[in-house]
């Protein structure tokens, strides 16, 4: 059973990162222990064994530079990409989440919601991109995506694309979000397909320079059009006399 279990974690890993080429690569990624001493963290959290599971915590944190709370809730193939991030006590994450690097579940005032729940809950599927700052008993809800560096303190609709400090909505329909994975939670456009993410941000590079020459020639144009002041005028007048 913990085999079979092990397996299809690892292969669950494999379809969202590209990089590793065999299960064993993936068994070398700090996130997958970090996940694993929280479990046992967690275990001695929930027998009342605070000083244990803080213990384990602490190594974990040495070993992987991932803090995850004892009290912390995690589903079944939970990835956390990289590392350098932290989810606080009473943090909650669903099935199939992914979170990148230097991600924060962090707390605030826990008089702002439920008795004690002071940090986020993520539900399934959702993925988290890197830098992101999910902070307060909030919700996130299923398949939705956090962009990079987003700051993100309301609840995040199901199948949202949240971006920028602090984080809004892209808008897309929940009827007509891609349901496929997306890297990094972050596309280039509304609509993203991940099978050609190289092509999306080319296209956004070549976009971008694209307004900027625009802008560059009508400055330009704008110059040239300028009326010639009098005495400059009078100037090149006397000179071609």
């Amino acid at each position: 059973m913990f085999i079979s279990n092990l397996i299809e974690y690892l292969d669950s890993i494999k379809v969202r990162d590209p990089a590793p080429r065999t299960r064993w690569e993936i068994l070398l990624y700090p996130g997958v222990w970090a996940v694993a001493y929280h479990r046992v963290a967690h275990w001695l959290f929930l027998g009342q064994m605070f000083f244990l599971a803080r213990l384990v915590n602490h190594f974990s944190r040495f070993m992987t530079g991932i803090d995850i709370h004892p009290g912390a809730k995690i589903g079944s193939n939970f990835f956390i990409d990289h590392g350098f991030s932290v989810i606080g006590e009473t943090a909650e994450i669903g099935d199939n989440v992914t979170m990148y690097q230097n991600v924060t579940l962090g707390g605030t005032n826990p008089t702002n919601g439920a008795a004690g729940k002071r940090h986020p809950t993520i539900l399934d599927n959702a993925i988290i991109g890197s830098g992101a700052q999910i902070l307060g008993p909030i919700t996130v809800g299923e398949r939705a995506r956090i962009g990079a560096a987003a700051v993100v303190t309301d609840d995040v609709p199901a199948g949202a694309t949240m971006i920028g400090q602090k984080a809004r909505s892209t808008l897309v329909k929940a009827e007509t979000y891609a349901k496929d994975f997306m890297p990094y939670g972050t596309p280039c456009r509304e609509m993203f397909d991940p099978a050609t993410q190289s092509l999306e941000i080319m296209q956004c590079e070549i976009e971008t320079l694209r307004k900027k020459v625009a802008e560059l020639m009508a400055e330009r144009d704008a110059a040239q059009a300028a009326p010639v002041p009098a005495k400059r005028r009078a100037t090149k007048e006397a000179k071609g006399a």
